[in-house]
């Protein structure tokens, strides 16, 4: 495998946009492990139909499948699995996207709350300074949300809403998905070809 990438998935709408994400990981050959909210599972079956099993085993079983993992590839804990790797500095990835972030989760990620896994993750990720990247996916922010988000990018922080360019010329949702995905990806230095960078794309006749 290339890198480890810690991928957790909050209850915010933009169920597309992680399990893009998540099936780009795989693809990139990096491993994952995958933390997953019990409202994220609502918003993947309201948004993809997807009923994600709330068994870690069961749940890792399901997105191999789904993705074409290899074996091993993904893992996913269970919201309160204090002994598993995200949660010690001397074994986390150093790399974690919370994709989406709810305003919740992004609040308490600011506070060091630590009251689940995805919480105590990022703690994990900031305290060790490693690089944390916030997807937020709400309209519009409020006073709290924005003074949050400034405050954890001064810590070092990557906030980086979902929300997706046109230059692109997307001509479908999965289009803007893409972007939003291919951003991330950028930011983690992982190669995509989901997106050309500005500058590259071929150019309109006049």
């Amino acid at each position: 495998m290339s890198k480890a990438i810690t991928l957790a998935i909050t209850g915010a709408s933009g169920a597309p946009y992680a399990l893009t994400l998540l099936k780009q990981l795989v693809a990139a050959n990096c491993t994952v492990h995958l933390l997953m909210s019990s409202a994220a599972r609502v918003v993947f079956a309201t948004e993809e139909n997807i009923k994600v099993p709330s068994k870690p085993e069961s749940a890792t079983a399901y997105f191999t499948e789904l993705t074409k993992a290899q074996p091993e590839q993904i893992k996913v804990y269970g919201k309160e699995e204090w002994f598993s790797a995200v949660a010690s500095g001397s074994s986390a990835p150093r790399q974690m996207v919370v994709c989406p972030c709810s305003t919740g989760t992004l609040s308490a990620i600011f506070t060091g709350a630590c009251d689940n896994l995805v919480e105590r993750g990022a703690d994990v990720v900031i305290k060790e300074r490693g690089q944390l990247i916030l997807v937020p996916r709400e309209m519009p922010f409020s006073s709290i949300h924005l003074e949050n988000m400034l405050k954890l990018s001064n810590m070092g922080v990557t906030i980086m809403p979902a929300a997706p360019g046109f230059y692109h010329n997307p001509t479908c949702i999965q289009d803007l998905v893409d972007f939003v995905v291919a951003r991330i990806l950028n930011h983690l230095d992982i190669a995509q070809s989901l997106v050309e960078p500005w500058g590259y794309q071929a150019p309109k006749d006049a």
